[in-house]
């Protein structure tokens, strides 16, 4: 066995990525503070070919030196937009068809593995700050809360983990499962 080199990875061009179909899924970011969380974001949407990342409040926007660190590269694959506020960008999303889900711990909320997309849905997924969490607001307007189930003692998982968790399980559920 061997490690595979990186012109042996098959991956899309900046153009080839552009062109093609993407998930069903748009990342918002609602106030994260930390630009390396928003590269991470970045990255991880263009893994899986989400369709484009929401930046929100305080959430820095490239180009940025720090954003970039984490990114590398993937702010010109990933289509992106800035709003304001977090509320308005998720009515907005909502308007065009999409359903909005927070990844938050609530007294309602669905856990993970028990989550799925229904067919032909289009989902935002809002991940919040790093210390206080998606906006109180955001996730009482919310058509689903998912929580990422923990068995440690901690109660949080870094934002950028949680965005890979949270996307890996849906993306294997779509392509994956029968």
């Amino acid at each position: 066995m061997r490690k595979l080199r990186n012109e042996e990875l098959d991956r899309l061009s900046v153009e080839g990525i552009k062109a093609v179909d993407k998930n069903p899924l748009v990342i918002v970011l609602d106030n994260i503070r930390s630009m390396h969380n928003v590269g991470s974001a970045f990255r991880t949407a263009d893994a899986f070919l989400c369709e484009k990342i929401v930046l929100c409040g305080i959430t820095a926007q490239p180009p940025h030196r720090e954003i970039h660190k984490s990114a590398l590269g993937a702010t010109d694959t990933v289509d992106w937009e800035y709003h304001e506020n977090s509320m308005e960008a998720i009515e907005l999303l909502r308007s065009k068809g999409y359903k909005i889900a927070s990844i938050e711990q609530a007294d309602q909320s669905i856990s993970l593995e028990n989550f799925n997309l229904k067919d032909d849905e289009k989902l935002v997924l809002v991940f919040g700050n790093e210390v206080k969490g998606v906006s109180e607001d955001v996730v009482k307007n919310s058509d689903y809360v998912i929580e990422i189930p923990q068995f440690g003692t901690k109660h949080s998982i870094n934002v950028s983990v949680s965005i890979g968790v949270v996307i890996w399980d849906l993306i294997s559920k779509l392509k994956f499962s029968s």
